[in-house]
């Protein structure tokens, strides 16, 4: 149900949610090791909310839309995947209805990767950053920015009670292109 818009980032409609985290074993969570920010925040509703792995608290904007959260690495990592925890039944109108999801080296060149569209979300959404090409896996990025768009019924403030960014697992063994996993395979890996 994927469309294409004219600046050429894919824009795609979500609807439900899963209540459980169910991210693949090969991606691992890369939001450790990023400096967050929010364009604003209601007191005690800010960023550590975002990452405190509680369903019950939120960041809550507090300004004029878009609403942005700002995720920024010292050095460039590959992301493939950003999960989101929100829930229109508890939030109604401070439920986001329109997302986009931006990349780049920093705040003077970002760019438009995906716009999602969700619909009565409960529960964790998933965005996957690749591109319609096969060898576009993954985005390469110092920066990566989520930008609320729009609300449900029209809000203006708005909810997100978790967000997940992951990238794939790098290889154990640098340099070597097979992925050895057992100990008698990474003894017997590299040629003397």
């Amino acid at each position: 149900m994927a469309t294409e818009s004219s600046e050429g980032e894919e824009e795609t409609k979500l609807m439900g949610g899963n209540p459980q985290l169910v991210v693949d074993g090969d991606l691992r969570e890369m939001a450790k090791m990023a400096a967050w920010s929010v364009s604003s925040c209601k007191p005690g509703n800010g960023v550590s909310s975002l990452r405190d792995d509680n369903y019950e608290t939120y960041w809550q904007s507090d300004g004029a839309q878009p609403h942005l959260v700002n995720i920024q690495f010292q050095k460039k990592v590959k992301l493939q995947l950003v999960a989101l925890y929100v829930d229109f039944n508890l939030d109604e109108s401070y439920t986001p209805s329109k997302i986009s999801v931006r990349a780049g080296d920093g705040f003077h060149n970002l760019k438009e990767i995906k716009t999602v569209e969700l619909v009565k979300p409960t529960g964790w959404v998933y965005i996957c950053l690749s591109g319609n090409d096969p060898r576009e896996a993954f985005v390469n990025t110092f920066m990566l920015q989520i930008a609320i768009l729009s609300n449900h019924l029209n809000g203006r403030d708005t909810h997100v009670r978790q967000i997940k960014v992951y990238g794939p697992r790098p290889n154990p063994i640098p340099h070597q292109p097979f992925q050895f996993t057992s100990t008698e395979f990474i003894t017997y890996s590299t040629v003397r």
